[in-house]
């Protein structure tokens, strides 16, 4: 089984252009009042009566570059300013997406029989979208890396949305070439977890559901905030080590990563938190076997569902007092009908419910009476 497939896609826009009958400054455009984007990082937008435009200032990690669009209802009036830049009318009523990440926004916002393709659909777990995938209502478009040119160009989705890792895709230059908008998706390049959820706007902006989408996001910031005030008066917080081996290397997330700021909101020791890195240390196993042998917890070992698959993997993992203590977490074992991650297709969306978990599994005494949504405990 894939474990970490979803965040691949990159491409070029298809340009729609519409006549404007009343000439509009580009100055009133940017003047117009902000949304409220508090935590993303990746993405803004500006409001001006039926338009929006979108700036996605990081579609990649790293990206040096950024993609402007304007989505527009049926009335508007784009100026001759904004020409230059894709154009999206709004609402949409049919999407291609490509990552699991893009599925919790539809089902949110009651978008789900919009959905006419998915790259990898076995990868899907939201029960609304498997039973549309079930009535073959959604189309398989390949993988990320192979998308099925000729089924998307059949079904003709009013928008793609997809990743990136670069500019890079001949597929999906040969899709924008053939006239298919496609639209960068970068929510997984956030390390704040409520960032990762605040691309929810994005959805709603392409439905024309913007109340309801910042509605959402709203009480997720709330319940976020209150999982914070359960933990803001421990005083103990337990170590934590992370990762797992591959080949020769253990991998574990930077102190300041999207892993590493669940750890310390959820009050523990991430014992590298002092790192500066958004991304992966590599070390050896003798450098974590010296910091972290006498951790408390070991939180998210990689793909392994088990002790015993650990243990399979590589015996030296037995030296470790979070594994002798049974204290081994992970999201790994929790999946879909089909095998997909729910963590990695909800998880962002969720941030609360993860934090929370966390909370549970590390201060159990917080939550007694709470049931992980996400992360267990290793047998």
């Amino acid at each position: 089984m894939k474990k970490l497939v979803f965040y691949l896609m990159g491409c070029t826009l298809f340009v729609f252009c519409s006549s404007c009958k009343q000439q509009l400054k580009e100055e009133e455009i940017q003047q117009t009042e902000q949304s409220n984007i508090d935590y993303a990082k990746g993405f803004n937008f500006t409001s001006y009566d039926d338009v929006y435009v979108v700036n996605i200032t990081q579609p990649w990690a790293n990206a040096n570059t950024r993609f402007t669009y304007v989505l527009k209802r049926a009335t508007a009036q784009v100026p001759d300013s904004l020409q230059k830049y894709p154009q999206i009318q709004i609402p949409i009523q049919s999407l291609v997406a490509t990552s699991t990440t893009h599925i919790p926004a539809l089902d949110v916002l009651n978008q789900v029989p919009s959905l006419v393709g998915f790259a990898g659909l076995d990868y899907v777990s939201t029960p609304a979208v498997r039973q549309q995938i079930d009535l073959g209502k959604v189309r398989e478009v390949g993988q990320n890396d192979a998308l099925n040119v000729e089924v998307i160009l059949d079904v003709q989705p009013d928008v793609l949305m997809a990743f990136a890792m670069n500019k890079e895709d001949k597929s999906l230059q040969t899709l924008a070439n053939a006239g298919i908008p496609i639209l960068y998706n970068g929510d997984w390049t956030e390390q704040n977890p409520l960032g990762k959820a605040e691309w929810i706007k994005l959805f709603g902006l392409l439905y024309d559901k913007e109340k309801e989408a910042s509605a959402f996001f709203d009480q997720i910031v709330i319940d976020y905030t209150a999982a914070l005030q359960l933990v803001k008066a421990v005083t103990k917080q337990p170590t934590v080590m992370s990762g797992v081996m591959y080949a020769d290397v253990w991998y574990l997330p930077e102190g300041k990563s999207w892993a590493a700021v669940y750890f310390s909101d959820a009050q523990t020791d991430y014992l590298w938190k002092d790192t500066q890195g958004v991304g992966s240390l590599a070390l050896s196993f003798e450098q974590v076997l010296e910091k972290a042998q006498h951790a408390t917890y070991w939180i998210n070992p990689g793909h392994y569902e088990s002790l015993a698959e650990l243990a399979q993997a590589n015996p030296h993992y037995k030296e470790f007092e979070a594994f002798k203590n049974k204290n081994v977490y992970s999201f790994a074992p929790t999946k879909g009908p089909t095998g997909g991650s729910l963590f990695y297709e909800i998880g962002g969306m969720r941030p609360d419910w993860v934090l929370k978990d966390l909370i549970h599994l590390v201060h159990p005494e917080v939550l007694p009476e709470y049931e992980p949504h996400f992360y267990k405990q290793l047998k």
